[in-house]
């Protein structure tokens, strides 16, 4: 550990310990590229820029092992001379975002449907806890765990568990080939063909309906992806690279209307679930799973709605948050949540109120 890196760990140890001493809320945040996820947070800010930089990198093992701080354009740079890539393609949302962020937030970009979420690829995390101590989970290899899979736990929770300091993310070689057809389709004809071709030996590894069009992307070997061209049929999408990255960082023009502050829901629905009785604008991806809307309806319609399919709704931008950003948790799952919550930042000072008003 380099001399920047430990000086690094005594600070944030010191400044979490007289936080936990006097009880006052500390905000984790790397370059608050998603800091307008979930509830809003009060605190004194630990940034967890200073702490960057790859620590272990060997592209014939497909692991990377990095430290919180460091930016995700430099993790990918690094992947892309090789070959490789995050598989999961998680978003941005600003070019200064750290891996840490991308653990903490837990979002997957529009391969989540072919290959997995984040926090299937998480094989291990360092974390500092509320007493500053220094856990360490998992390791570098996929194997079988007893208990609690901690480092993927940390993936998605916001930083409410503790300062994330390092994590090894397994990597994929990109795709040979790449191919993205169109197809004039209504909703309902769109979920239903998606569905039907999943169950097929199909290449597709991202799918977005909006407005009359589904757009599909098939990606693998040469070979299959030509094959699959010829089966589907569809026009070819010009500048397919630019969608699907308009996709995922939301600069497509479906998202445009988040800008005037309007409330964006994230549905997250059985993939055969039949269009939603719902009013507003909607942009369906991951094979129908996920479902973006622009909503009209108050949230408790909205997510009784999403509940009667088997699913869940989250508040993601704009909006009354007075609601809850994230769908409220059966009381078993509440208080398991409460428990490690208490485990692991017994002062109740990291990122309080983020995800939910008392956790």
């Amino acid at each position: 550990m380099t001399m920047d890196a430990q000086l690094f760990r005594e600070q944030a140890k010191a400044q979490i310990l007289a936080a936990g001493a006097a009880h006052r809320p500390l905000e984790i945040r790397g370059s608050g590229s998603k800091a307008w996820y979930g509830q809003q947070v009060q605190g004194e800010l630990l940034d967890t820029r200073g702490y960057n930089g790859v620590i272990d990198y060997e592209p014939t093992e497909l692991v990377i092992t990095a430290r919180c701080g460091t930016p995700l354009s430099e993790i990918e740079a690094l992947l892309a001379q090789h070959n490789q890539m995050l598989p999961f393609e998680p978003p941005h949302f600003g070019i200064g975002a750290t891996l840490g962020g991308m653990l903490a937030s837990g979002l997957s970009g529009p391969s989540r449907q072919a290959v997995g979420a984040l926090r299937d690829f998480v094989l291990g995390a360092v974390l500092m806890d509320g007493k500053g101590d220094v856990l360490h989970f998992g390791g570098q290899v996929m194997k079988n765990v007893a208990g609690y899979d901690v480092s993927r736990l940390l993936a998605g929770s916001l930083g409410t568990l503790g300062l994330i300091l390092e994590m090894s993310v397994k990597v994929l070689p990109r795709p040979i080939a790449s191919s993205s057809r169109r197809f004039e389709l209504s909703q309902a004809d769109a979920i239903r063909c998606l569905n039907q071709w999943g169950g097929l030996p199909l290449p597709i590894s991202a799918s977005c309906w909006q407005d009359g069009m589904l757009t599909v992307r098939l990606s693998g070997a040469q070979a299959a992806v030509s094959a699959a061209e010829r089966n589907l049929g569809g026009e070819a999408v010009v500048g397919a690279d630019e969608f699907w990255h308009a996709v995922r960082e939301q600069t497509h023009c479906f998202f445009a209307t988040s800008t005037a502050n309007k409330a964006l829901w994230r549905l997250a629905v059985p993939s055969t679930a039949a269009p939603l009785a719902l009013s507003g604008d909607t942009l369906v991806e991951w094979g129908g799973a996920q479902r973006w809307l622009f909503a009209d309806d108050d949230a408790e319609t909205i997510r009784a709605t999403a509940a009667a399919t088997g699913g869940h709704a989250t508040l993601y931008r704009g909006g009354d948050k007075s609601a809850g950003v994230f769908h409220p948790l059966a009381p078993a799952v509440g208080q398991i949540h409460r428990r490690l919550k208490a485990s692991f930042d017994p002062a109740a000072i990291f990122n309080i109120g983020r995800m939910y008003p008392d956790f």
